[in-house]
């Protein structure tokens, strides 16, 4: 990894889930169980066909939550509240990404396709707090999910974002594109690599990766 590739970039952008924590924790194992049963209750059809539609509206909008809204007018806010009450009592506390993290130079900002208040639970949960100086969540990009060019606008907008000083670290590689466009460095973190022009990178260990470009 030429560590040049990142010499430029003073403005740090995490997606959170499968990103800032392993997969191996399968936090979208509970959160999945939740999202389906939103849907049987908010739609009144059964598990077989709330899991379709789950899995439809993902691939289709980018979230669940984008095609309950454009589909069925579903109110975001209690979706979001209930489908991120789960346990994190897998997640472990990582001193060493949390170090690597402190040392990146510049801005450092955690974007989520969940909510902010799920994502600092999250964080706290790896020893991640206080190290990010914003985090925002699908509601700060007035619900429009990545991979929308939209949604990366607002939010970089709102940040104060310039993004050929950026750089993005995401496991979905469609949420790369965009950024990939803007003039963003991108970093796929997934345990399978995805070749794609729009990835730079690819990583199944952050905390490795991050450690790699604070190496002399």
């Amino acid at each position: 990894m030429p560590k040049n590739d990142f010499s430029h970039v003073d403005q740090w952008v995490f997606d959170l889930d499968n990103t800032l924590y392993p997969p191996q924790a399968r936090l979208f194992d509970q959160i999945e169980v939740k999202m389906t049963q939103y849907v049987m209750e908010a739609l009144g059809v059964d598990r077989d066909r709330a899991d379709h539609l789950r899995t439809h509206y993902w691939a289709t909008y980018g979230t669940t939550l984008t095609g309950l809204m454009r589909e069925h007018d579903v109110d975001p806010g209690p979706y979001l509240t209930e489908v991120h009450e789960i346990s994190l009592d897998h997640l472990e506390i990582d001193v060493d990404l949390a170090s690597h993290i402190q040392a990146l130079p510049g801005r450092k900002i955690v974007y989520t396709n969940g909510s902010a208040p799920y994502a600092e639970r999250v964080l706290a949960a790896r020893g991640l707090s206080g190290l990010f100086d914003a985090i925002y969540g699908v509601e700060h990009a007035d619900f429009r999910p990545k991979p929308e060019l939209a949604a990366f606008e607002m939010v970089f907008a709102k940040d104060g974002i310039s993004t050929e000083r950026g750089a993005m670290f995401e496991d979905d590689p469609r949420n790369l594109a965009v950024p990939h466009a803007l003039g963003m460095r991108t970093v796929h973190v997934a345990p399978d690599p995805h070749e794609a022009d729009h990835i730079h990178h690819h990583t199944d260990d952050l905390t490795h990766f991050l450690g790699q470009l604070h190496a002399k």
